[in-house]
């Protein structure tokens, strides 16, 4: 069943009874982007022939009658392998799962089992329900192990644009009970091993704030206002604690930055770099120039996100494996 409505998300529906936000997909993004990169293409998933898919897997139940779903991809061999939980972006209120599939459908190729994951929008709950629904996936990832072959002791996660800073935000808070449940699958851990941020802000509390601003002064409510329940000034606690500048410890995860050329979406990423260093933490940035925000969803740059992720991932979670 649809139904359409108005006010702040101007393209909300409801199907089955959960509110969703149409309004970031593929084609969207394209049609945005091509104006000023008329050469990009879309990026299709192709399933490589040494990989295997398991598509529709339920992982969570946070709520009566909401079923949470991620697809998995993995090598078509009985090996056990690293594995990466991938994040999709869509301003925490739009998007799906799919737009991760071409991505991990490669990232699997070079031996890792690759998760894009279902999470809560802000239509059906605000912050920090995403963050929680992440944590119980990685929870489900180390309760599931043996049965999809998935080498526990090396687990990761990425996201792009919002989900990189929510996949920086579980990585950051590394066994913080403050973002923890009780509910589904206790009995395990959530930390991760390494974070893939691609254009995730790490920090809501600076130029983020700014560009909100720029954003309600045009009568445009922006997506961090709408997750987090209201502007910096109304919500402070809540932007604070979504900033993962403010939650890096010892325990926090190695990060590799990739980045387009649009500045606003580094915010706070060399404050983290500072901070994760001081505990003698890993970093990597890469810049890729003259390319839109979401340039992983299109040819020419698809291929430089992929490669600077496994070869992140290949020194975090291999190397180290052979020391």
């Amino acid at each position: 069943m649809f139904f359409f409505s108005s006010g702040l998300y101007a393209q909300l529906v409801t199907i089955d009874g959960i509110p969703r936000d149409t309004s970031f997909t593929l084609h969207s993004a394209y049609v945005k982007a091509l104006k000023q990169y008329p050469d990009i293409k879309k990026v299709l998933p192709a399933l490589p022939a040494n990989v295997q898919a398991i598509e529709g897997i339920i992982y969570s139940v946070p709520v009566e009658n909401r079923n949470l779903k991620l697809n998995l991809y993995r090598p078509q061999d009985d090996n056990k392998y690293p594995v990466l939980l991938m994040v999709h972006g869509g301003g925490w209120s739009s998007g799906d799962l799919s737009m991760q599939i071409p991505m991990a459908q490669q990232i699997a190729s070079h031996g890792y089992v690759a998760i894009p994951v279902e999470y809560r929008l802000s239509p059906e709950a605000p912050y920090p329900a995403a963050v929680l629904d992440l944590k119980t996936a990685i929870r489900w990832i180390r309760a599931n192990a043996d049965a999809y072959k998935i080498d526990t002791t090396h687990i990761a996660i990425s996201g792009c644009s919002a989900g990189g800073q929510l996949a920086m935000l579980v990585g950051m808070t590394n066994f913080q009970q403050e973002y923890e449940t009780s509910g589904e699958y206790p009995e395990f851990r959530s930390n991760v091993h390494a974070v893939v941020n691609i254009d995730g802000i790490s920090d809501f509390s600076t130029d983020e704030w700014e560009a909100t601003k720029e954003s309600l002064a045009k009568k445009k409510i922006p997506a961090s206002i709408k997750w987090l329940g209201g502007t910096y000034d109304d919500k402070r606690e809540a932007w604070l604690s979504a900033s993962p500048v403010h939650h890096i410890t010892k325990d926090s995860a190695p990060v590799c930055f990739i980045n387009s050329s649009i500045p606003r979406f580094h915010g706070g990423r060399n404050e983290a770099i500072e901070i994760l260093s001081g505990y003698d933490i890993y970093t990597e940035v890469h810049v890729v120039n003259d390319t839109p925000h979401p340039f992983w969803l299109f040819h020419p740059w698809f291929d430089s996100a992929v490669a600077h992720t496994v070869s992140f991932l290949d020194k975090m979670l291999k190397m180290k494996k052979m020391e």
